[in-house]
């Protein structure tokens, strides 16, 4: 927060504090301590920082808020009288659908920009919501700004397209990029994005930090955690098939042509709850015999199991070993096992006494990574849709009046844009077996039970060969965990991208762990270290 009030010119500030397992331990946090519910982190920055952010007459705008807005407005206003600051602090809320689904930890509707737009204009210097879009950070402050209104499609998307390349911070500057070593990002600076009236930008840094943006880094941003051309929001459905991206100078990409289209007419809520208790014990299997010995282990844990069976057993055997190692870390393989039950008991009994009972009686060289403990909470995410009107979308001012925001009146339901002309395939030639990754990054991620994995050709002729090779169905013999799940590609010429939802490869969601990449946020990286035949020239 200090690097991005005192590294240049800056208008508005944005934080973005809530993904969906945030909500879960902040739904947590909120049944041990009413009280709680928000991020404390921010408040923690904000004490060093708001002093300057006032000096530089920056506006603040988070959705740190989390569950309780109110709470965090307060704590803010508190702050700012410790401080000795004027600052006027407003809140956004009407998120809260708790009450409504019995049983939920937490279920709150993702808000757009209007409700901060409406504090904005009243005159907020800080602006705290609850779950709102990411991209509604930017679409409100944009509103506000240059007096847009709800019916101002392009202009709109325009922003959430700058508010989603912004929203995961210096992923846009060179950080998790496929092509790290095209700069040096062992401290990147974060993005800033430049907004005109007419919708587009111009993304970029601070002077003299780190990192760097390019026209791919911003790609990168632009595919993550999407699905199909339609990027849909409850303010605007941008069109990411529209989006044109070019170079402007060092460190400047211009965004623009974003075409937006109305809303659809409900809005997503994001729901967590409980699923159950987690327990986990992994077996180190060292040296010879790898696969027997698993056999072995996992035939005395599964007469152990018998007596109290868990609802769920899991089993995997990760490779890390390698014949004649020079160390006995190398010489050894895992053997994960993973119990899921709703009772604490049973995944406590199954594993930390069985596990531990096997010691003295099992495969030579037994020993386990660690313990098995009485087990933990693990939570499960679902989408619900609620109707507009049915949120009750309030802006409350610092002075305490509360502002209505209207629902969407122009709203559109949501169909898949129709897959577009590909480009003409490479001529026939020699190929090369080779990583995917020698000719197209990649950068996934989730969304709830599904991943998204966005592909993107770094040129022409590499553009003209992965539409036509990088195929849904070779696509799942790739990844052989997708064989057996849906697998849908949407094709984004402009961006030279194609980008692939796998549905249901997460399970129920990140905090219910289901893989080992719950977040799938290496799923990209294994895609491009998987080979294939690739023609020379593009090598």
């Amino acid at each position: 927060m200090r690097e991005m009030l005192t590294g240049g010119e800056l208008d508005v500030l944005t934080g973005d504090y809530l993904a969906e397992l945030t909500m879960l331990i902040l739904g947590r946090d909120r049944l041990k301590d009413p009280s709680a519910g928000y991020a404390r982190t921010f408040l923690r920055q904000l004490e060093e920082c708001l002093g300057i952010a006032h000096e530089r007459g920056v506006r603040i705008v988070t959705n740190a808020g989390g569950l309780h807005p109110a709470g965090l407005a307060d704590a803010v206003r508190a702050l700012a009288g410790r401080l000795g600051l004027p600052v006027r602090v407003a809140h956004v809320e009407g998120d809260d659908l708790t009450a409504r689904y019995p049983g939920a930890l937490a279920a709150h509707a993702y808000l757009g920009g209007f409700g901060i737009a409406a504090c904005l204009r009243e005159g907020a210097d800080v602006v705290v919501t609850g779950r709102v879009t990411d991209a509604a950070l930017v679409t409100g402050p944009a509103a506000a700004h240059f007096g847009w209104g709800p019916t101002d499609h392009d202009r709109l998307a325009g922003a959430v397209v700058a508010g989603h390349v912004l929203e995961c911070g210096t992923q846009a500057t060179g950080g998790n990029y496929a092509f790290f070593d095209d700069g040096d990002v062992r401290h990147p600076g974060f993005p800033l994005a430049e907004l005109h009236e007419d919708g587009g930008s111009v993304i970029t840094k601070h002077p003299g930090t780190g990192g760097f943006a390019d026209t791919g880094t911003v790609t990168a941003q632009l595919l993550y955690e999407t699905a199909g051309a339609r990027y849909a929001g409850p303010d605007v459905t941008a069109r990411l098939d529209t989006v044109r991206i070019r170079r402007e100078g060092p460190d400047r990409v211009r965004v623009e042509g974003v075409r937006g289209e109305a809303p659809p007419p409900a809005l997503k809520v994001g729901l967590n709850r409980l699923g159950g208790f987690r327990n986990e014990v992994v077996f180190v299997l060292t040296g010879l015999d790898v696969e027997r010995k698993a056999a072995l282990v996992r035939e005395q844990m599964r007469d152990a199991l018998a007596k109290s069976p868990p609802a769920e057993v899991r089993w995997d055997l990760v490779r890390t070993d390698r014949p004649d190692a020079g160390t006995e870390e190398t010489a050894s393989a895992l053997l994960r096992l993973v119990v899921r039950d709703p009772d604490q008991q049973v995944v406590g009994r199954a594993l930390s006494g069985a596990a531990v009972e096997l010691a003295l009686g099992s495969y030579p060289g037994f020993h386990v990574l660690a313990p098995p403990g009485k087990g933990t909470p693990y939570g499960v995410f679902e989408d619900v849709y609620v109707p507009h009107g049915a949120v009750d979308h309030v802006a409350v001012l610092h002075d305490g009046r509360r502002v209505p925001v209207e629902p969407a009146r122009q709203t559109a339901v949501l169909k898949d844009v129709p897959e577009p002309p590909l480009p003409e395939p490479l001529p026939p030639g020699p190929v090369r077996r080779a990583p995917l990754g020698l000719v197209a990054g990649a950068r996934s991620g989730d969304k709830g039970s599904h991943a998204n994995v966005g592909v993107w050709a770094r040129t022409d002729d590499a553009w003209r060969w992965l539409a036509h090779e990088l195929t849904a169905e070779r696509f799942r013999q790739l990844i052989p965990e997708s064989r057996e799940l849906p697998v849908v590609r949407h094709v984004l010429p402009n961006l030279r991208a194609l980008n692939f939802v796998v549905e249901g490869i997460l399970g129920q969601g990140v905090a219910a762990q289901h893989r080992f990449d719950p977040q799938a946020k290496a799923l990209g990286e294994w895609l491009r270290s998987r080979h294939l035949d690739i023609p020379e020239a593009l090598l």
